[in-house]
């Protein structure tokens, strides 16, 4: 049973998600919307929250350095600490919004947009 068991695996190994979760927030962060299903998309909210939270600490070259650990891209990174940073300065989380579209006609998995808030 998974009694208290917060991580969802998304049917994934741990490197593979570990991945997967890293190239979709540059992509949310670099398109600020991006299409994808709604496990997935529940699963990166939690995940950009914690992301954009580090690039907020004012100790800017700690948080530069645990950023290239959580995101693939040096462009989203650079975004993150320039421009969502102040974007996002008055808030304290929420930073992300999740819009159901449709269900996928192949697998009838249900579709999702998600995107920053401005």
């Amino acid at each position: 049973m998974r009694h208290q068991k917060r991580l969802k695996k998304l049917g994934r190994s741990a490197d593979h998600r570990k991945a997967l979760l890293k190239n979709l927030c540059a992509s949310l962060v670099l398109n600020e919307r991006i299409k994808t299903t709604k496990p997935k998309a529940k699963v990166l909210k939690g995940y950009v929250d914690r992301v954009i939270t580090l690039a907020k600490k004012k100790d800017v070259v700690n948080a530069y350095r645990m950023l290239t650990g959580l995101v693939f891209q040096k462009k989203a990174i650079e975004k993150i600490m320039k421009e969502l940073k102040e974007r996002y300065k008055e808030r304290t989380s929420g930073f992300t919004r999740i819009i159901q579209i449709k269900t996928r006609s192949g697998d009838n998995a249900m579709l999702v947009q998600i995107e920053l808030i401005k």
